[in-house]
Formats: structure tokens, C-alpha cells, sequence
């Protein structure tokens, strides 16, 4: 099933697949659910799959100038309260991640776990935010140009090659988004406050999954974090970049689905 719901006068398109506990995905920057496709036909046969267009991407509207994590982690609550759904374990890519964890803090009630694909619970390291500013300043002069040459760098070197179709499907998702909608989720990603003391603290289980090769998000910090919550599970892949979904997909699908299950089940 797809729909909108409207939130702060802006569509939010959503997609539900299958019946039982609940499930949240949601994507990276310059994505949209669809990049979820496999996942949710794979996971709806035991669960109930919500995939979410984060604001400004696919088919959801921007929410200003600013798109804030806390604002998308909002318009993710608005989705599961107008499908009426009590408790779902979120699970994050990239951008995704920071959304879920403002979401898990938020609304601790409905979060029953959450993890970060490709992803992390800080904020930007004060290079960082000046590269986004940069990032920001492109992004106004030749937005396509930018995003056809970021893609494929999500890719581990060797695989670049073995993923040309992904890749142009990555490119022609991202390539439908304005310069406006790309800048504001820059600026939400720069401004973004640091949830590492959370994370410290959250009464929630928390995965991590990390690419080796990943040049986004480095290996020594999601380590690092990985320590701090009461119950984290971590899955490592060699020879993977920042998209394990498309290069490990298997190997990450079986580990979401039971990471999912065992939540439900209550194993610890």
C-alpha cells in the first residue's frame, strides 16, 4: 500500500507491506524507499514493513529551508500514528540513522529498537560542517553534476564495477530531487546535535552495521559507539562500502531480520 499523510502542510509518502510487528525503514540522503524495495518484499512475509520518504526526498515534500532530523524524525511519528501503530524497531541508512535515533529519543514509547545502517549518533566534527557548507555553495551552482559523481563514491572501490545498474538507479532517484530539497538535508545533516550521551543511555537494543571500506562513515566510530548502549549488536563487512544493503544485501537482510525478531521475542 502506498499513500501521503499530510504533515506541517507537506505530503509525506509512505509504503506498508504485510501484517504482524512492525518495522520502520528508513532511507539515506539523496534516496528515497524505494531503495528498500528488496528489503520489504523479503521482510513483509513476517513482518509489517514501513517505508518512509523522508521529507524532501522521493515523493515527500520539503518542510522549509532547513530540513532538521528532528523535524524528519517528527513526520516519521506523524506516519505511525496516523496507521495507529503502537511500538517498531527503526532501522537507519546514512541520514536515516540520525533520524532514527532523534526518533528512538523522542518517542521512546514507539522505538522498541533501532540501528544505524552506514551511520552514527554524532554530530559533525567542525570540518565536517565547513565541507557541508561547501557541499552547500555546489549545490547552487551545479546540483546534478555533484550528485552524479557522489553516488558511485558510496561504493567500495572494487565494487563500482559490479553495480551499474544500482548505481544509475541511485543516480536517477537523487536526480529528481530540487537543489533546494539536497541543500536542505544538507543543512539538517550539518546542524544536527550530537545523541552520543542517548546512545549512552537508551533503554533500546541497538545494531550497528559497518562497511570496512565505508569512506563516510568511518570504522573507528561506530566502534567507539557501539560500546556505549546497554544491549548493541554489530555486524562488520569486509569489501563493503557505505551501501551494505546493495553490497552485502543478503548478509545484512538476514542480520536485520533477526536483530527484528529476537526484539519481538524478547530474546536479550
Amino acid at each position: 500500500m502506498n499513500d501521503f499523510i499530510t504533515f506541517q502542510s507537506q505530503p509525506i509518502h509512505y509504503k506498508s507491506e504485510g501484517l504482524g510487528n512492525v518495522i520502520v525503514l528508513l532511507h539515506g540522503f539523496l534516496e528515497s524507499l524505494e531503495i528498500w524495495n528488496d528489503f520489504s518484499k523479503e521482510l513483509s512475509t513476517t513482518f509489517q514493513v514501513l517505508s518512509i520518504d523522508l521529507p524532501g526526498h522521493g515523493e515527500s515534500g520539503d518542510l522549509g529551508e532547513i530540513n532538521s532530523m528532528e523535524l524528519m524524525a517528527d513526520s516519521v511519528n506523524a506516519v505511525l500514528t496516523h496507521l495507529k501503530i503502537e511500538q517498531c524497531v527503526v532501522a537507519g541508512h546514512s541520514m536515516g540513522g540520525y533520524v532514527a535515533i532523534h526518533l528512538a529519543e523522542k518517542y521512546p514509547e514507539k522505538v522498541k529498537g533501532f540501528g544505524f545502517f552506514h551511520s552514527h549518533a554524532d554530530t559533525d566534527t567542525a570540518e565536517g560542517k565547513q565541507n557541508r557548507d561547501r557541499v552547500i555553495a555546489i549545490l547552487r551552482k551545479n546540483y546534478i553534476s555533484w550528485v552524479n559523481q557522489f553516488i558511485p563514491d558510496l561504493f567500495a572501490e572494487k565494487n563500482r564495477a559490479l553495480y551499474p545498474e544500482q548505481i544509475k538507479q541511485l543516480q536517477s532517484i537523487a536526480g529528481k530531487m530540487t537543489a533546494s530539497s539536497i541543500i536542505a538535508a544538507q543543512a539538517g545533516m550539518r546542524d544536527r546535535e550530537s545523541k552520543v550521551p542517548f546512545l549512552a543511555t537508551a533503554p533500546q537494543p541497538v545494531f550497528f552495521i559497518v562497511g570496512k571500506d565505508d569512506n563516510k562513515m568511518p570504522v573507528s566510530k561506530a566502534l567507539e559507539q557501539s560500546v556505549l548502549p546497554k544491549h548493541c549488536e554489530i555486524l562488520m563487512l569486509a569489501e563493503v562500502g557505505h551501501m551494505g544493503f546493495i553490497e552485502a544485501k543478503e548478509t545484512t537482510l538476514n542480520f536485520l531480520r533477526c536483530f527484528v525478531a529476537r526484539i519481538y521475542k524478547q530474546i536479550r
